[in-house]
């Protein structure tokens, strides 16, 4: 009788990393606008022999065996094997609703357009009236694919359950990434509290600013990419200066951009590439992708200057680590402690002033639009990780089928009028809204240090990018709360973060 036969776990990992470079390739290719459809399901499907039960059972037997930083880099492995049977299941289906949403449109004043092109024109578009018009068309042609999200998200769950052997999947995250999610939920809503006197005087301010007199008392969230442009102060925050301005950024704490051959830059305008700016570590340290799409206005600066720092820490990683701690995690919130570290020198009024030719007077009052953007996206993530936790935990009696507090709960917190038909497109998987937000308490704690160590002009000191450094060799290793107690922090103190939301 035939068996399938296992690879040691080292052979895993080799194999594992040829099938992670070619699936990031042709997701880079089509996020990028280079294909117009996705082919995962045939990546999948080439490297079926990866994947297997038997292959699962023994590299679960190697880490119960294992010890110290093996027994870590088993269990990655293994998760890494369980998300890939549960892949496997599921890639036609995910290729079908990728493919479906690439060629979805919209048709806006006689133009149409990509569903894709909606989401980036809304960018743009100077007239309120205009922007209220073209986010209600791609809202409800977004929603049209509601019921497909909704049945794999039903189908991931079941398998996951039955994979991990977990069938909480509030509990399965928490004990992936070694935290409680409840405390964490409790820690952050403290956290607003603290800041919501703070915040509402800003946003008084800057939603008059932003958009305008004729403004509803509560607009629609498709203003939020106009604002976080900061799109009437666009002359100064041009699109053409973006990338320039963005390596000297980089360049001041000590990492040339134009000499890290390993991180390719992809700033191309294309009528498909997608408006979010990413980093895509195809094959960390040596293939790393920073993606942007550059429209104009601030967020132009601070999405390069966030994927930089995303990019810095894959391709400064050891290249003698083992692959597994170059390119796996048991989630995101390391890395995007160093990605909201960098983005947030747009915080600072001395960068303001060095790079635009602002007087200390608008350069004071365009950082503090930052920081008012960084405070009412810091307040949507902690509503959105309060909206998940319960929308996880009625899961098994609800099966995604209600929006539940979903547009509640995201129009308390910043003041847009959220739609409750975007609660399953506004959602990404894995609690990654708790990543972001363990990323938000850990990078005030690490600016904290910083100034601590080089001073107030820690964004433009190359002591910082010797201190950030030596974090990136470490790669994928470390996790966040481990980060925290080096520099001298409990993982909840939200005390640093409060007082930069403060100002």
């Amino acid at each position: 009788m035939a068996t399938t036969a296992t690879r040691t776990p080292a052979e895993f990992e080799d194999r594992l990393r040829e099938y992670a470079r070619e699936r990031m390739e042709e997701g880079r290719a089509v996020r990028v606008g280079e294909k117009e459809i996705s082919e995962q399901a045939a990546i999948v499907a080439r490297y079926a022999d990866l994947f297997t039960e038997p292959q699962l059972e023994s590299l679960r037997e190697a880490e119960l065996t294992a010890e110290g930083d093996e027994r870590e880099r088993l269990y990655r492995l293994r998760k890494t094997c369980e998300s890939g049977l549960v892949e496997a299941q599921l890639a036609e289906r995910e290729d079908a609703l990728q493919n479906a949403l690439l060629a979805a449109t919209v048709t806006f004043r006689g133009e149409e357009m990509p569903l894709r092109a909606a989401e980036a024109r809304l960018a743009v578009l100077p007239s309120y009236a205009d922007r209220d018009e073209l986010g209600e068309l791609e809202r409800a042609e977004s929603a049209r694919f509601n019921d497909e999200r909704r049945e794999l998200l039903a189908a991931r769950e079941d398998l996951d359950a039955e994979v991990s052997g977990e069938p909480d999947p509030v509990a399965r995250s928490e004990e992936e990434k070694q935290i409680s999610l409840h405390e964490l939920e409790v820690a952050l809503r403290a956290a607003v509290a603290a800041t919501t006197q703070a915040h509402q005087e800003r946003a008084e301010r800057w939603f008059e600013r932003l958009l305008g007199p004729e403004r509803e008392t509560l607009p629609s969230s498709a203003h939020l990419r106009w604002m976080r442009r900061l799109s009437p102060l666009e002359s100064t925050y041009t699109k053409e200066r973006s990338v320039e301005v963005c390596v000297a950024t980089v360049a001041a704490l000590g990492f040339d951009l134009d000499a890290i051959p390993n991180i390719h830059l992809d700033v191309e305008d294309r009528p498909q590439k997608s408006p979010r700016a990413c980093v895509i570590p195809s094959d960390p340290p040596q293939v790393v992708h920073l993606i942007t799409r550059a429209q104009g206005g601030i967020s132009d600066y601070e999405a390069f200057l966030h994927e930089a720092g995303h990019a810095l820490h894959y391709a400064g990683c050891d290249p003698r680590l083992p692959y597994t701690f170059r390119a796996i995690s048991r989630d995101h919130a390391l890395t995007e402690i160093y990605s909201y570290v960098v983005d947030s020198i747009a915080g600072e009024p001395g960068w303001h002033a060095l790079h635009f030719g602002l007087s200390d007077a608008e350069a004071e009052e365009n950082a503090d639009a930052s920081v008012f953007l960084d405070s009412l996206l810091y307040r949507r993530y902690a509503a959105k990780l309060r909206y998940e936790l319960g929308f996880w935990g009625a899961f098994a009696e609800e099966r995604g089928g209600s929006p539940r507090d979903y547009a509640e709960l995201l129009t308390a917190a910043t003041g847009l009028r959220y739609d409750p038909r975007s609660h399953l497109s506004d959602m990404d998987a894995g609690f990654y809204s708790a990543d972001y937000l363990r990323a938000w308490i850990r990078s005030a704690q690490l600016r904290a240090h910083l100034r601590r160590e080089v001073g107030e002009d820690w964004w433009r000191s190359a002591a910082t990018g010797d201190i950030l450094r030596g974090l990136f060799t470490e790669g994928t290793k470390p996790t966040s709360e481990q980060i925290a107690g080096r520099l001298g922090f409990d993982p909840l103190d939200t005390g640093p973060l409060v007082s930069e939301l403060l100002g």
